[in-house]
């Protein structure tokens, strides 16, 4: 069964999930540094995923923004360490999605403890990352 890495990219943190195509669902994984290749190339080499995915920030109307290029360059720069498939997936919303998945979790007391910083981001890119794989044919 493949699995994927799931990747909600930031300057200051870079949310990872981990997702396969039987469930088609994620979790995350933890939240890296930003610019920090090498726990990203000791997440890549400890799960052997398929394909990377990394979220696209695009604006309401799906246009590009700032942010927008610098998660290409990083999609780039990973597809070139990794030597595996990358593919963007639009990201619109998945912060929004992200909270309100926190807030139950922590209303429900599946999560017993405060929401750290790094939550929101691994959480993002389980979004991502099960959205990515919705999409996927079968």
């Amino acid at each position: 069964m493949p699995v994927y890495l799931g990747f909600d990219y930031g300057e200051k943190r870079i949310g990872v999930a981990l997702g396969d195509d039987l469930t088609r669902s994620a979790r995350s994984l933890s939240a890296v540094p930003g610019g920090d290749w090498s726990a990203i190339d000791r997440l890549i080499r400890e799960w052997r995923p398929a394909a990377l995915i990394v979220g696209l920030p695009l604006t309401e109307d799906g246009g590009e923004q700032a942010t927008s290029q610098a998660a290409r360059r990083f999609a780039e720069q990973l597809g070139q360490r990794s030597r595996l498939p990358v593919h963007g997936s639009d990201e619109r919303y998945s912060s929004r999605v992200a909270d309100e998945r926190l807030r139950e979790a922590r209303a429900s007391g599946r999560l017993g403890r405060r929401v750290r910083k790094g939550d929101r981001d691994g959480q993002a890119a389980c979004v991502i990352l099960e959205q990515w794989l919705a999409m996927l044919p079968g």
